[in-house]
């Protein structure tokens, strides 16, 4: 008796026992001695059970309400048009959105080539504080 009790004690530590073997363990824990702390342990579960609540009232698998097919409908053609409608309007976002881009990377390229043509005017930038083509001339005979 002994053996089994410690065999369906491990299980049962396991969680592996089934319903029946839980019953048989039970039943033999309390005609056995000793196993004080397991027939506690039962006597408590046995003490839980009879809290259960009873007279529960479990809901009936009946007759299901559904929608009147005119309502299905006219929310499934709500649902296409709010998506469709969605839709266009993330694909025009995009689209000025590409826009922006190309529109930026213009204007940086022409500040990209209006630089260059400043740097090749940095030349003239001596000749700016002569006030006649006079003195430019000049300097060049005094020498």
């Amino acid at each position: 008796m002994k053996p089994r009790i410690e065999e369906l004690l491990d299980k049962y530590w396991e969680g592996e026992t089934s319903l029946n073997e839980e019953r048989e363990l039970r039943s033999l824990i309390t005609k056995a001695d000793g196993y004080e702390k397991e027939k506690e342990l039962f006597q408590a579960l046995g003490q839980f059970r009879a809290l259960e609540p009873s007279g529960l009232l479990i809901p009936k698998k009946g007759k299901q309400r559904w929608l009147p097919l005119g309502l299905r409908w006219a929310a499934s053609i709500t649902l296409l048009v709010g998506a469709y409608w969605g839709w266009a309007t993330y694909e025009q976002m995009q689209a000025e959105e590409r826009a922006y881009r190309e529109v930026m990377e213009a204007l940086a390229l022409i500040q990209t080539n209006l630089s260059k043509g400043q740097k090749q005017l940095d030349h003239l930038n001596d000749l700016k504080y002569l006030n006649t083509t006079n003195q430019l001339f000049q300097l060049n005979t005094s020498n």
